[in-house]
């Protein structure tokens, strides 16, 4: 549970005692040793335990009370066979952790338990094996000492109990990991160049390697379609039940399952490099990280088993001093009560079940959680700032029109721009080189290319400088382009973008590209703003073009004409103005806007530097996320702060109860044994709460 803490084997944590997390999780659902070991111990302890129940039964029933049955003498030997390899050999382990806790000088729950049944199983055997050195305030009313045996042997089993209980949960949290590890296929079908197929294990495909994928196949790597066509099953990675239909040219992922027909596809990452690596080895960190609430936790823990310490020994000095005969039996009572009820499990299990839980839960849903921090800041948004182009919109625009100045030709003026672009990376680049060989045009070459983000490219093409880019380009060069402004401002108002293109000084003309607006993104924005969210749209494009995007979706806010190296200014000046902000992009000039925000989200489809720079990844790239993203967040810090309030509501009702606080207007005293199982009903119900976000709607 300390994720500082790593060591070269699977020990229980040395600071909390708790079992530690593997660092590479596997899909092997062999047997848990430690689940194995704790849950023998149960089994065994609990055989024996059982017929020591029947003294505490005789306590209540004299009628069958085994002291009076068979003797003083005979039954305490009899309980002291049965308890003695419960309490050493089935607690062990719980001595052992509670040792190091001391040495360690981190105390925990392991130090209480051992502290409390050690106490009441050596008092016992002292009061059977010498009986007359115990003074006479520890004996009974005829003479007979009061004995632990069967509290300390039902405490060890029910915190064996609880134990088993929770490694059987936290086996179940990382199931999400283990179902995604599970989606990549153990065998591959490499094709040669003779077409001939050869099954080969997963591990031998390297990069560049064609692989054949069969009818309800899962894909083995990442890659690229060659040859086929077929609807690919993408819900696994990213949520959406929708198959997406996948032709060649077309990228595929690990772990996605191939429809009806026969896909070649070309293997381009492969091992640790494939996006169902990159997201299992993301969520086993987010599991193992610590959430800012947990601050709180440990603050309170570090006085807490030190505080419950010293309670139980002012509680038994005050019953020993103050308490009815045999005073000293009462005080070694109270004293065992109290640290045992006061057994921290539920506190220390409340905040990391539920970040494991709720982390697997997401990545279930396509929303990968890059640690606790993150979805714990999700919560507390006020503003979320989202990129235009490829957050809101496919990312993916076409060139929709070519209008030539009244003395160009559209096919040169088209060729042109292609020329230039064909050296970017911009995706409205990318649209016009597309537009241009759909067209069947040939692309001249270019020389001297070179660039102004947020404006335009320019390059030589033949004998003239040709420059395409936006309107602020061609003024920082003196070129007049009034006479396509109308043609321009008409494209702006149905949400397209209008690129110029000049030729040396003068306007050659215009080309209109526009990127289609995601089917889902007007549903989410809608929801982010019932959520009382504010939402504003960063783009690089003209005003009046963000203007109609906006308007489509129903945003309110936009912030127009953005060069690249303004988007994280934005961001900080928001922050400033008392906004916590979450923000949304895909590109490598998000990336410094991404870690500026209080929350980064990035795009799946989008770049890697993207998604190292952000907090939450969605896999899908669809919007949806974003609401799936901030669901999560709430469930989780709900599930978390109710879990709390079991814990420490728990401990401020048990520890007054257990040192005797009923028994002076109504006899009452709890038994050890009952705290015990108090103290593992509170661990169950955090373990039962945190378990419920596994079927959470988010």
């Amino acid at each position: 549970m300390h994720p500082e803490v790593r060591l070269d084997q699977p020990v229980p944590c040395p600071l909390c005692g708790m079992a530690l997390e593997p660092l590479t999780p596997t899909a092997n659902d062999g047997d848990n040793e430690e689940l194995r070991d704790m849950t023998r111990r149960l089994w065994i302890s609990a055989a024996l335990t059982l017929p020591l129940l029947w003294a505490m039964a005789g306590e209540l029933f004299p009628a069958v009370n085994p002291m009076e049955l068979f003797g003083h003498a005979r039954v305490a030997w009899a309980q002291l066979l049965l308890a003695t390899p419960v309490v050493l050999w089935g607690g062990g382990p719980f001595f052992v952790r509670g040792w190091q806790s001391i040495v360690n000088r981190n105390l925990n729950m392991f130090t209480l338990i051992a502290i409390g049944t050690g106490a009441a199983w050596l008092y016992s055997v002292v009061a059977t094996l010498f009986p007359a050195t115990l003074p006479a305030s520890f004996l009974n009313a005829d003479g007979s000492a009061p004995l632990y045996f069967e509290a300390a042997a039902v405490i060890v089993t029910l915190v064996l109990v609880g134990q088993v209980l929770e490694l059987r949960a936290r086996d179940r949290t990382s199931g999400a990991i283990k179902a995604l590890l599970r989606l990549a296929p153990t065998v591959a079908h490499r094709v040669d160049e003779a077409g001939e197929e050869t099954d080969i294990d997963l591990a031998d495909v390297q990069v560049g390697d064609r692989l054949r994928v069969r009818p309800g196949e899962n894909i083995p790597v990442d890659g690229q379609v060659m040859d086929g066509s077929s609807h690919v099953d993408e819900s696994m990675l990213t949520g959406e039940p929708v198959p997406v239909r996948k032709s060649p040219d077309d990228a595929v992922s690990a772990g996605t399952t191939n429809g009806s027909s026969s896909l070649l596809m070309r293997a381009e990452r492969v091992g640790g490099d494939t996006l169902l690596s990159r997201i299992v080895h993301r969520v086993a960190e987010a599991q193992r990280s610590r959430a800012p609430v947990q601050r709180l936790v440990d603050r309170v823990a570090a006085w807490f088993v030190p505080g419950v310490v010293v309670t139980a020994i002012v509680a038994a000095i005050v019953w020993a001093v103050t308490g009815p005969q045999p005073a000293l039996a009462h005080a070694l009572l109270v004293g065992v009560s109290v640290l045992i009820i006061a057994c921290p499990c539920a506190l220390g299990l409340a905040t990391p079940m539920s970040i494991m839980v709720g982390v697997g839960r997401g990545a279930q849903a396509g929303v990968l959680i890059k640690d606790a921090e993150a979805l714990e800041r999700l919560e507390k948004i006020t503003t979320i700032v989202l990129d235009k182009t490829g957050t809101l919109t496919e990312g993916r625009p076409s060139l929709q029109a070519v209008i030539a100045a009244a003395d160009a030709d559209e096919a040169e003026l088209l060729r042109w721009a292609a020329a230039v672009e064909s050296s970017s990376e911009h995706p409205l680049g990318r649209a016009i080189v597309e537009g241009a060989k759909a067209r069947d045009l040939s692309i001249p070459p270019v020389a001297d290319f070179d660039s102004d983000p947020g404006l335009g490219v320019w390059g030589q093409v033949g004998e003239s400088t040709i420059r395409v880019g936006n309107e602020r380009l061609m003024e920082r060069h003196q070129i007049d382009v009034t006479a396509l402004q109308q043609a321009a401002e008409q494209a702006r108002d149905r949400g397209a973008t209008a690129v110029f293109v000049a030729a040396g000084s003068t306007a050659a003309g215009l080309l209109v590209v526009e990127d289609a607006i995601k089917a889902t993104t007007a549903d989410a924005i809608a929801e982010l703003r019932a959520r009382n969210l504010r939402v504003v749209m960063l783009t690089g494009d003209n005003e009046r073009t963000a203007r109609a995007v906006a308007g489509r979706l129903g945003i309110d806010e936009t912030i127009a004409d953005v060069l690249p190296g303004d988007k994280a200014d934005i961001v900080s000046r928001l922050q400033r103005e008392g906004a916590i902000v979450a923000m949304a992009g895909d590109g490598i000039n998000d990336a410094p806007a991404l870690a500026q925000a209080d929350v980064g989200i990035a795009m799946g489809t989008g770049t890697d530097v993207a998604m190292e720079s952000a907090g939450v990844t969605l896999v899908s790239g669809d919007l949806q996320g974003i609401v799936r993203a901030v669901r999560l967040s709430h469930r989780t810090m709900r599930n978390i702060r109710q879990n709390l309030l079991f814990a420490f509501g728990y401990n401020a009702i048990g520890v007054p109860l257990a040192a005797g606080i009923l028994y002076p207007a109504f006899g009452l005293l709890l038994s050890p044994v009952w705290a015990s199982l108090a103290m593992s009903l509170s661990s169950v119900s955090v373990i039962s709460n945190a378990l419920r976000l596994r079927t959470a709607r988010i």
